[in-house]
């Protein structure tokens, strides 16, 4: 693979770093698959590249394969952050800035742009993603598999792996903020959603709510790709607002839909298997104050963005406000000067008391005839 590159750099210099930061990337995923080769090295290749702690469990179908967390984890989180940081350049470079190129928009809307298109393209992958492990593995069709068994300690290998290219992905999301050039003001907004999302997926996976994490991100995914895919074509077209009305519905819906689940999960469905004390050797946290600090969360996050939709909302009906009263004035001008116009063609206009037409000429004065 090989990307563009525009201007040579010092090597290892911040510009080196910044413009060709996906192909140190790719020289590092290359490196790792070259030591799958050879024996020596294929076993240390193989923590970067496949979820680790493995164990095998008799069933009445006989043995399966699950997955547990640890640290080797991070290892594997690391590759597929490199990964998540080639694929970022590739559909930045090849799709989002030739599009850039026919929209000819300012350097404001361009970062936004981009930012909506690579997050378009993102929930769009993790929807589908999360709606195939969830329907495989029978969350949608049988909720009650949300709390029951808690808890999950043993995860099936495509419920792992997704988990940890979730983490890999929002954590490639921060150097990407330097990559990227972001400015100084859109940093904070930036990390704030980086951030939760980061809280949200860790504690669901090390908190052994794999499940009611699986289905949440699946809501989540829809309502985020719909305000992206709406933010594009907004771009393109100021006037195109409609997608944002959907996205409004879809955004409150969501909300209420997880709180619903957490509060039927952790509130109600754990508290039929409550234990006394906090047992992390099996990973066993249910316990009451476990789940009022987990619901008490959930509430003050779904709270915090639904305030800030609440507050867009508004902010959008004030500039919807201040748009029409800006046409109703331009039109009672244009009005007025229409009827100016008018007024003077039938008239004309007097000039040192006399009258004259509307081209500047005095009108001729009629003779009267003498009887």
């Amino acid at each position: 693979m090989a990307f563009r590159r525009r201007k040579s750099y010092p090597l290892f210099s911040q510009e080196f770093v910044i413009h060709n930061h996906a192909d140190i990337g790719f020289f590092f995923v290359l490196c790792v698959l070259i030591g799958l080769m050879f024996e020596v090295t294929a076993k240390t290749a193989f923590i970067f590249i496949l979820p680790q702690y493995n164990s095998t469990i008799q069933s009445l179908d006989g043995e399966i394969l699950y997955y547990h967390y640890g640290v080797k984890d991070l290892v594997t989180i690391l590759f597929y952050v490199v990964i998540a940081i080639i694929l970022h350049a590739i559909v930045q470079e090849y799709i989002l800035d030739k599009i850039n190129k026919r929209l000819h928009l300012s350097k404001v809307k361009q970062s936004r742009f981009n930012e909506s298109g690579q997050l378009a393209a993102f929930h769009l992958a993790s929807m589908f993603w999360c709606l195939y492990v969830s329907t495989t593995e029978g969350y949608l069709s049988s909720p009650k598999t949300l709390w029951e068994s808690y808890p999950h300690v043993y995860l099936p290998f495509q419920v792992k792996f997704f988990y940890l290219c979730q983490l890999a992905y929002w954590l490639h999301a921060l150097p990407e903020l330097y990559f990227q050039k972001v400015k100084k003001e859109e940093v904070p907004r930036q990390l704030q959603y980086i951030v939760l999302y980061l809280l949200h997926i860790t504690g669901a996976y090390l908190l052994n709510l794999t499940r009611l994490g699986l289905i949440l991100l699946l809501l989540q995914s829809v309502a985020e790709f719909l305000f992206h895919i709406a933010r594009l074509f907004y771009f393109t077209d100021e006037n195109n607002q409609k997608l944002f009305n959907a996205w409004g519905i879809v955004f409150v819906i969501t909300r209420l839909f997880t709180l619903t689940l957490s509060v039927l999960t952790i509130g109600f469905g754990l508290a039929r298997a409550e234990v006394h004390t906090f047992n992390p050797d099996k990973g066993d946290f249910n316990t009451l104050l476990f789940r009022m600090v987990v619901l008490l969360l959930m509430c003050i996050s779904q709270t915090w963005m639904m305030w800030r939709f609440i507050h867009f909302q508004l902010r959008r009906w004030r500039e919807f406000c201040k748009e029409q009263a800006a046409r109703k004035r331009l039109a009672a001008v244009a009005m007025v000067k229409q009827q100016a116009k008018v007024l003077k063609r039938e008239s004309g206009y007097h000039e040192n008391g006399v009258v004259k037409a509307e081209n500047g000429s005095t009108p001729r004065q009629k003779k009267i005839k003498s009887p």
